[in-house]
């Protein structure tokens, strides 16, 4: 989408209906893991139940829109300045719980190695880039994306990191 100005923003909405189709497939799920340790002893090791009930907490996170743009805007705190990662901007007056608008951002896939060589990317320098990006998030800020497979991660064509989909982040 374009905003007035002639900005490109990302808009990412929530299918209407979802909270109820997921409390619906929850509510299966965690009846089946409750049979399953019910009768089947060998399986409590495993905590079936916990470990639906954790899956409701984290979903129900995930599909809550503001707290994606929360984690937009501590991301872009921790990061602020360094010349290495761009963290998307954040458009709160455009979001809600069920729509998050964001700034859109023009880069490469971090797996596409063809189209960063072609764009004349050092990987060397990038594979550093990537690890202080991944130590800084860990071990100074204790806020990290959960969920960093190369969909959501792009390399902008000066090289600097590009983490997209906030929407699993985890504190230490």
């Amino acid at each position: 989408a374009t905003l007035h100005d002639g900005t490109e923003v990302v808009v990412k909405v929530r299918r209407p209906g979802l909270e109820a189709i997921i409390a619906n497939d929850l509510d299966i799920l965690i009846a089946l893991a409750g049979l399953l340790e019910d009768n089947l002893p060998e399986s409590r090791q495993f905590s079936p139940r916990a470990i639906a009930e954790e899956f409701r907490r984290s979903i129900g996170r995930e599909i809550d829109l503001t707290r994606e743009a929360r984690n937009i805007e501590r991301f872009a705190r921790n990061f602020r300045g360094d010349p290495g990662v761009k963290v998307l901007k954040n458009y709160p007056e455009l979001s809600s719980r069920a729509v998050l608008t964001m700034e859109y951002i023009d880069g490469i896939k971090a797996s596409d190695v063809e189209a960063l060589e072609a764009a004349g990317i050092d990987r060397s320098a990038l594979a550093r880039r990537g690890v202080e990006f991944v130590v800084k998030q860990v071990f100074q800020h204790g806020f990290f994306h959960a969920d960093p497979h190369p969909g959501n991660i792009f390399i902008l064509r000066d090289g600097r990191i590009a983490p997209i989909d906030m929407g699993m982040m985890r504190v230490l």
